[in-house]
C-alpha cells in the first residue's frame, strides 16, 4: 500500500456526527438553547428523514430525524424506537473517494457511492452533494462510521452559520462504549493503522476515539469552547443542568442534549 492510499493520509479526521432525534423541531430548540446556531432545514432526496446542523469550520454535528414516515427513513424509526435519542454514527472526513477506498478496501469499505440532499434556504432551496464511503460493523466497533466527501463544500457553511452564543469551535472527541475496549482498540488499528492506537484510544487526524467499557455504543461527544465561562454563563442564561468536572469540562447529561453526553472543553 502506498503513502497516498494508506488510512492515516486518507482519514484527516471526523466530517461530522450524527444524532438521531424523536422530533426535528424539538432538538431544533435544544440545540439552540445550549448556544449553538443551527443552518436551515436539510431534506434527504427520496427518503423520509431530514436535518439541522451546527456548523463549524471543518467538521459539524448533524440532527437526524423523520418528517415523513411513509418514506424510506433508513432505518432511523427502529433506532429510535429501540434505543430512543442519541448518536447513530460518526462520519469521517476523506480527501478523495478513490484514495479512500483504496485505503480502506482491506476492512471491507465498499465502493464509493453518491447522496444528495435539499437544503431549505431563505433565497431558494440548494442541493448539497456528498460521496460516501460506507465500512462494515467490524471496521470501527460500536462507531457505526462512513467517510464523507464533500462535492459541493461551498453550499454547506455560510458566515452567519459559524457564529455561537455558547464558544464552541468544533468537536474533539467521540467517546464509544464496547465490550472490550482493549481487544476492539486492535480492531481500530487493524483498519486505520496500529500508528493511530494508542491504548483504547483511537488517534483519527485532528480527533479521537475513546474507547471504554460499555454496551452503549456511541455515547459522548466533547466539544471544543473558546472560553469555558463564557459557555457557562449561556447555560445559566438559558437554565441548562450542568456539572463542572475538574479537568475536564462543563458536563451537560443526556436528558439535556437529545440523548448526547455532551462534554464543553476549553
Amino acid at each position: 500500500m502506498t503513502d497516498s492510499a494508506s488510512p492515516g493520509t486518507a482519514i484527516p479526521g471526523f466530517d461530522h456526527a450524527i444524532v438521531g432525534v424523536e422530533d426535528l423541531e424539538a432538538a431544533r430548540r435544544v440545540w439552540t438553547r445550549l448556544g449553538f446556531t443551527l443552518c436551515p432545514r436539510g431534506r434527504h432526496i427520496g427518503w423520509g428523514t431530514a436535518n439541522y446542523c451546527v456548523m463549524f469550520e471543518h467538521v459539524y454535528i448533524e440532527l437526524l430525524g423523520i418528517v415523513d414516515p411513509e418514506q424510506f427513513t433508513n432505518n432511523l424509526d427502529q433506532r429510535l424506537a429501540e434505543r430512543g435519542e442519541g448518536l447513530l454514527g460518526m462520519a469521517l472526513a476523506g480527501r478523495d473517494p478513490a484514495v479512500t477506498h483504496a485505503a480502506l478496501e482491506h476492512a471491507g469499505a465498499e465502493p464509493p457511492r453518491d447522496l444528495k440532499r435539499v437544503l431549505e434556504l431563505p433565497g431558494g432551496d440548494v442541493t448539497p452533494e456528498f460521496n460516501l464511503v460506507h465500512l462494515p460493523a467490524t471496521a470501527a466497533p460500536g462507531m457505526s462510521t462512513f467517510v464523507c466527501h464533500h462535492l459541493t463544500p461551498e453550499l454547506m457553511r455560510r458566515p452567519e452559520w459559524l457564529r455561537r452564543s455558547n464558544g464552541a469551535t468544533g468537536l474533539v472527541s467521540a467517546v464509544v462504549e464496547v465490550a472490550d475496549p482493549g481487544a476492539d482498540a486492535w480492531a481500530y488499528g487493524t483498519t486505520f493503522g496500529v500508528e493511530a492506537v494508542d491504548g483504547t484510544t483511537i488517534r483519527l487526524g485532528r480527533h479521537e476515539v475513546h474507547l471504554r467499557a460499555g454496551a452503549r455504543g456511541l455515547a459522548a461527544l466533547t466539544v471544543a469552547v473558546a472560553d469555558l465561562s463564557e459557555a457557562a454563563e449561556r447555560l445559566d442564561a438559558e437554565q441548562v443542568p450542568y456539572e463542572e468536572v475538574l479537568d475536564v469540562g462543563l458536563r451537560v447529561a443526556a436528558e439535556d442534549a437529545t440523548g448526547v453526553d455532551l462534554v464543553l472543553q476549553a
